[in-house]
């Protein structure tokens, strides 16, 4: 069994309350779920207006598989033109690595 997970770290545009961050940030989880059916939750910065990080977490029999996936994860996040992706964090273990 491989587990990956990846951190995205986020600058968001021009928001000033927490309530237009959450309108940002929950269709990016949202579409980030339904297209490449992973576990998805904002996991930092979040009483911060202008951050976010999003952590995406993947399980999969073969490791190929699961670099796949963050590599397409990857790609979609730094292709939204309503926030600027700073940083990506990625790790893959394998079960036995525990």
């Amino acid at each position: 069994m491989w587990i990956g997970f990846a951190e995205l770290d986020y600058l968001l545009g021009d928001v000033h309350s927490l309530k237009h961050k959450r309108s940002i940030v929950r269709p990016i989880i949202a579409e980030i779920r339904r297209r490449f059916s992973v576990s998805t939750a904002e996991v930092g910065h979040l009483d911060a207006h202008r951050r976010t990080v999003i952590g995406v977490s993947v399980v999969a029999a073969d490791r190929s598989h699961v670099v796949d996936v963050l590599d397409a994860v990857e790609r979609f996040a730094g292709g939204r033109p309503e926030v600027e992706l700073l940083a990506v964090r990625r790790r893959v273990f394998s079960s036995s690595d525990f």
